[in-house]
């Protein structure tokens, strides 16, 4: 399938996604047409593409997939075997894209806030969720971005009033079911946090079947003044996973905004963040982590955007590449002139267990005020051998020792998890992923 008739079919997609909107939401329509004539408009991602460059999503499309595509229906007999042990939570569930009801359990018990799918939120919450939909992603740059605002079939709608804070954490599963055919989803989330409210969400990528599966999803969030936000995205999937994630949020004065994406399965992972700090006094943390095997390949790119005085921004990934995986890492800070007393800092620190693993780093630093203190830097090695023979010569085993010593690389950013539940199954799922695979 050539580029330009991969390109044709999807518009087909797009174009029965936007004669399926619901007539009675003309600016939802007009959101979609916009998209889809800007999708029409610009390439495919391609290598030749400075963003793509070591990312060749398009050519992977052309080569797994078919368009356009009907997925088949998805069968969940049970939560158990992906849900986070023992956590109390509020629970989504999307098996191949559509909304499962019967695996899904809301708890808030507060009727101001709504938890919603993105379907029923248009209704009962058509004008938060048309104000803030699409109002901070920059269509102009990115296809796929306009492929998912033209096409979304379902997703969450998260609105927390001001001076709220949800007790529970919000898990939303995205499960797909490959064991009758490939399976393409277009997901779209979004968060409107009040002032001084407060938020854990976890997304959690998972699946079963051995055919192929593609997901395209985009979650957007807005921070108000004093209100704090904690993302989490875990990528587990078995099998033949592609998937293209965009997460953009917007921070207001005095906001706190933690990110934490562990990319530990999948095929091709493509994850897009960007932070816009439109504010001061606002605080930003990011974290990631990828544990790579095989042929997967996991990009993250990564955008800071400060506009105004006093804040501050840490950055940190770090990766783990065995056999014939890569990684990329692409970070940028932009400090604006009226920005000063900005405080940016970012890192990036890999390992490479083998002569064919590959890493492609680049941090960046684009600085327009003189009264601030930034940092970036970035690392690519292999293990001490030193500590390696140190551990090896107190009896332990080469094979635990390499653990360990992945274990403590890692654990830097399991340290910074703020949730005691999650923190412990995500402690005891890369332990495990260590032990048995690299």
């Amino acid at each position: 399938m050539s580029v330009t008739t991969i390109k044709k079919n999807i518009t087909s997609d797009i174009s029965g996604a936007i004669q399926q909107t619901v007539n009675s939401f003309p600016l939802l329509k007009e959101k979609r047409n916009e998209a889809w004539h800007t999708f029409q408009q610009l390439s495919m991602p391609a290598t030749k593409n400075e963003e793509y460059k070591y990312t060749p999503v398009t050519r992977l499309l052309e080569k797994n997939f078919s368009f356009p595509t009907a997925n088949p229906s998805g069968h969940l007999s049970t939560l158990q075997d992906f849900s986070i042990p023992e956590l109390d939570a509020n629970i989504i569930v999307f098996v191949n894209g559509v909304f499962s009801q019967e695996h899904s359990s809301i708890f808030s018990n507060n009727s101001e806030i709504s938890i919603l799918t993105m379907e029923d939120a248009i209704v009962q919450q058509t004008e938060v969720c048309l104000k803030h939909l699409s109002a901070y992603i920059d269509l102009k740059a990115d296809a796929l971005a306009n492929w998912n605002t033209a096409a979304w079939t379902n997703g969450v709608f998260i609105h927390i009033p001001a001076g709220t804070t949800i007790e529970k954490p919000v898990v939303i599963h995205h499960i797909h079911d490959t064991r009758n055919g490939q399976v393409v989803s277009i997901g779209r989330n979004l968060v409107v946090l009040e002032k001084n409210s407060a938020v854990t969400i976890v997304e959690k990528f998972d699946s079963i079947g051995d055919a192929n599966h593609f997901s395209n999803c985009i979650t957007e969030a807005v921070v108000a003044e004093y209100a704090e936000l904690n993302l989490y995205t875990i990528q587990n999937d078995s099998g033949k996973r592609f998937q293209y994630g965009l997460t953009q949020i917007h921070q207001a004065d005095s906001s706190r905004v933690n990110t934490y994406t562990f990319s530990l399965n999948g095929k091709l992972i493509r994850n897009n963040l960007q932070l816009t700090l439109n504010g001061e006094g606002i605080e930003s943390h990011m974290y990631g982590l990828y544990l790579l095997t095989g042929d997967t390949l996991a990009d993250n790119h990564t955008v800071v955007d400060h506009k105004k005085p006093n804040s501050f921004s840490n950055e940190l990934y770090k990766g783990i590449m065995d056999e014939d995986s890569k990684g990329v890492f692409n970070g940028k800070i932009f400090v604006r002139p009226q920005a000063q007393k900005t405080n940016a800092f970012q890192a990036n620190r890999n390992i490479l267990l083998t002569d064919k693993a590959t890493v492609y780093t680049k941090p960046q630093l684009e600085i327009w005020a003189d009264d601030v203190k930034c940092s970036h830097g970035c690392t690519s090695g292999q293990l001490d051998e030193e500590a390696l023979f140190y551990l090896r010569s107190r009896g332990i085993g080469k094979e635990t020792a390499q653990a360990m010593m992945l274990y403590a690389f890692a654990a830097e950013l399991l340290d910074n998890v703020k949730h005691p539940v999650i923190k412990r199954y995500l402690d005891n799922v890369i332990s495990e992923r260590l032990h048995k695979n690299f």
